[in-house]
């Protein structure tokens, strides 16, 4: 073990605190002032020298050794990762995709509705795909084939036309296998290799091998946030999905070893996540500060090593709180990305949580099933932005048109009305564009 990293979990006392520290609830994204400052000059080269800049920045930043290598990945490329992926895994995929695919086809909205709104007057909505979107997937701490199901599938389903996948190279120029499988058995056949702000600058302004995107969707490091960010006027930014995140709510009836067990689930992401387990029970606090670095024992040492991190600062480990409605205001305070319920009345509970991303109820709804096969999308809100922003959907690859129609039979009492508060603004064209004049035009 390595003795300068956090052997024991952080206890945050609140029960005697009358507000929670704002520390507490801050992300490690918060300030992305530096990111944004070494950010700034890579969109800039991506900008100006298109390809050139990242095939340079793969061997930058992803330790890429290769002398050259295409920056979309071949049919070879597709078929080699087949034959190298587990069958298992291959399985896995297949089932994870079938459950998520079924989720954002019930969650699709009809392609039109109208209601009429007074006599002979119509409006409603009409629902309509966008031309593009740009698939992130990132593989700094690992690879994520489970990203390609959640924010390529909702493409697929909302009909899409163009959806493509950008994620980072390995040093032998590759794409990770099983990211490469899930494509391909989701239906997108454009991956292309570039990670990081640079990925993220590639899709805002195109190069000549990546196109350009009108919408970038999902999770990242502080690096693609920061990109994200100074991109959104070139580029729709999508959900805003930074660094992994999760709170373990636990009453007196919860196992305190099942709620830390939970917690490192989202701590072993990265050192830059945040997990907390908040009870107001010290019994759950003391079970889980015994068995947390039993299980980091059990653990590969890398994935031990994130968690330790987290785990013992200030964005992770445990929070006491004076009850259990106080431990409800902190998770409506934080907002989380990944809740997890453990209390003897999960859907009574459920009806007290205004802010989170996702909600998973129960012992038996650990966040890994949402991560990975049980349907909802696990790209979700981060950094406090689910107080205010939703997961990720079908809606985020369809746009919202408006449509009204009005009879000749309804024209009269909606166009008195409206003439009326069209001069009342000054609006001289409106109101003659309501006026008698307009019946006379039409020789009613």
């Amino acid at each position: 073990m390595n003795h300068s990293l956090p052997s024991t979990v952080s206890v945050h006392d609140l029960t005697d605190a009358e507000t929670i520290p704002r520390d507490l609830l801050a992300r490690t994204e918060a300030d992305l002032t530096s990111y944004v400052e070494q950010v700034g000059p890579i969109i800039k080269a991506v900008r100006l020298d298109g390809d050139e800049a990242l095939l340079r920045f793969a061997r930058q930043y992803d330790s890429v050794t290769a002398a050259s290598f295409p920056l979309r990945a071949t049919e070879f490329e597709f078929d080699e990762a087949f034959a190298r992926v587990d069958p298992q895994v291959i399985e896995a995929i297949k089932y994870g995709a079938q459950n998520i695919r079924a989720f954002h086809e019930a969650q699709k909205p009809e392609e039109m509705w109208l209601k009429e709104i007074q006599p002979g007057a119509f409006a409603g909505d009409r629902f309509v795909p966008i031309d593009s979107v740009a698939c992130y997937v990132p593989r700094g701490k690992g690879s994520f084939p489970s990203v390609v199901l959640m924010t390529a599938i909702p493409a697929v389903v909302a009909g899409v036309p163009r959806r493509i996948i950008v994620t980072p190279p390995g040093p032998d120029g590759k794409v990770d296998s099983a990211t490469l499988v899930a494509a391909r058995l989701v239906g997108i056949d454009e991956v292309y290799k570039c990670g990081g702000a640079q990925g993220v600058a590639a899709v805002a302004y195109g190069t000549a091998t990546v196109p350009k995107c009108l919408k970038i969707v999902g999770p990242g490091s502080p690096w693609v946030v920061a990109a994200k960010r100074l991109l959104a006027d070139v580029i729709d930014p999508g959900v805003p999905a930074g660094p992994s995140e999760c709170v373990i709510l636990a009453d007196e009836s919860a196992s305190g070893a099942l709620a830390a067990l939970d917690l490192i689930i989202e701590s072993e992401h990265g050192p830059d996540s945040s997990a907390f387990l908040v009870t107001n029970s010290q019994r759950v606090v003391d079970e889980a500060r015994e068995a947390i670095p039993r299980f980091w024992a059990q653990m590969i040492e890398s994935r031990a090593r994130f968690s330790r991190t987290v785990l013992g600062g200030l964005h992770g480990g445990i929070v006491l709180t004076r009850d259990f409605d106080a431990a409800i205001q902190f998770v409506n305070e934080y907002g989380p990305e990944h809740l997890e319920v453990l209390t003897d009345d999960p859907f009574g509970t459920l009806g007290k949580i205004r802010n989170a991303g996702e909600i998973l109820l129960g012992n038996y709804t650990p966040v890994t099933l949402g991560n990975f096969v049980l349907g909802p999308n696990a790209v979700l809100p981060t950094g406090g932005a689910a107080r205010t922003a939703s997961p990720l959907s079908v809606f985020d690859y369809m746009k919202r048109v408006s449509v009204g129609y009005v009879t000749k039979g309804g024209y009269a009492q909606l166009a008195s009305r409206a003439r009326q508060l069209a001069t009342y603004e000054g609006f001289d064209g409106h109101a003659r564009a309501v006026s008698p004049l307009r019946l006379e035009l039409l020789k009613v």
